[in-house]
């Protein structure tokens, strides 16, 4: 008979051709339209901060950020003045990037709009499903709570929505304040890269820090506490 398959066998692989008793048992993890929405509204979204698309509009700031010597010794390799145009073309790029490993953001206050930030989670390819995570909170912003609901925001969404196994960061070992967010967030220190960089004439250790998804709360087939 046309559409059959071996003895035994059923005609395609396609759940619903076992029809609509069949397909319903399987597990279903929104309940209805409605929830799926919701999560599409919230997955962005912190307690303090919201992520969105960037503009031109926030190029002005995150550029004037990059520049910042203070903010540059923490997280750069080198402390040195940049032309604007470069650093306005490496956000766009972290911003939009097609490929489906790559997300950047802008972080903003979720009450005001107001831009505080920027936040990218790069790197992730099969089969590991390890991205890697980097924030900017700038100056002005700095100690508020937007860098830590920022990365925690979007450690969630790399889990949730990108479908990553493992987040990892790297941190100067002096800047304490950064990697307290990290632990704060649920990132746990793995290693020390020594003498890995250079201020001040000394040489100074990095730390690399990571989240699995089995640590995460809401990530899927997370163990029920």
């Amino acid at each position: 008979m046309a559409g059959s398959g071996p003895a035994g066998s059923p005609a395609c692989a396609d759940p619903l051709c076992g029809g609509l008793e069949s397909w319903e048992s399987r597990a279903v993890t929104w309940d209805g339209a409605a929830e799926a929405q919701r999560y599409g509204e919230q997955v962005l979204e912190g307690d303090r901060v919201r992520l969105r698309a960037l503009v031109d509009g926030d190029l002005p700031d995150l550029v004037r950020w990059w520049q910042d010597p203070a903010w540059a010794v923490l997280q750069q390799v080198l402390v040195r003045p940049r032309p604007a145009e470069p650093i306005a073309a490496m956000f766009r790029d972290w911003s939009t990037s097609e490929r489906s490993g790559d997300v950047g953001f802008s972080v903003v206050d979720r009450a005001s709009g107001t831009l505080v930030g920027h936040v990218t989670l790069f790197g992730a390819r099969l089969p590991t499903r390890a991205g890697r995570l980097a924030v900017m909170i700038g100056s002005e912003f700095v100690g508020k709570g937007y860098g830590t609901d920022a990365v925690r925001v979007l450690t969630d969404y790399g889990f949730r929505e990108m479908g990553l196994n493992r987040i990892e960061l790297t941190v100067h070992a002096f800047n304490d304040r950064a990697r307290a967010v990290y632990a704060r967030v649920g990132y746990r220190v793995e290693g020390v890269r020594r003498d890995a960089t250079f201020h001040d004439g000394h040489f100074h250790d990095e730390v690399l820090m990571a989240v699995l998804a089995r640590e995460w709360p809401t990530a899927p087939g997370t163990p029920a506490a």
